[in-house]
């Protein structure tokens, strides 16, 4: 195995268990929050895509898909607050925009030798090709611990 197959096993567990937890999620029930003061997933989902989207843009240039006119402004920090589903797409919507944002990701990362994942980013928190693409799985299970909650509040039964 080399180091572009265990980067994408990482970002495939990631969508394995995040799809698991919003397979079966409502519109209504993903603009729930976990707790008081939480993001609900509506917001999360759009959050993780923008991110998604504009840190591989930033390693390749014009190789993402283009998301719809003013979508990263609906999921900046300061819509966070809104409980108004109409301020945000809808969970058919961004699940599109996921597969086509992830499908773009995966392409990028193919085209990857073990060499170019040493290379720097200049961004603090991804600051390697490798570690950015690693954050494109890791980042959705951080969100998703807060959606088994949400899942939990709805009645579900446990997923993993």
């Amino acid at each position: 195995m080399n180091t572009r197959d265990a980067i994408k096993m990482s970002i495939d567990m990631g969508k394995l268990i995040s799809m698991g937890y919003l397979g079966d999620l409502t519109d209504a029930e993903m603009m729930k929050r976990p707790s008081e003061g939480c993001n609900h997933i509506i917001w999360q989902v759009g959050h993780l895509i923008a991110s998604e989207h504009n840190m591989i843009e930033q390693i390749a240039p014009g190789s993402m898909p283009p998301l719809p006119t003013g979508f990263a402004e609906k999921y900046k920090s300061e819509t966070a607050r809104s409980d108004n589903p109409a301020d945000f797409h809808t969970k058919s919507e961004l699940m599109a925009l996921f597969e086509a944002t992830r499908a773009a990701t995966l392409a990028v990362l193919a085209t990857k030798t073990d060499a170019d994942f040493d290379l720097p980013t200049g961004i603090h928190y991804a600051p390697t090709v490798g570690s950015l693409f690693e954050l494109q799985g890791s980042h959705w299970l951080m969100h998703s611990g807060q959606w088994a909650v949400v899942r939990r509040q709805c009645g579900r039964a446990p997923l993993f």
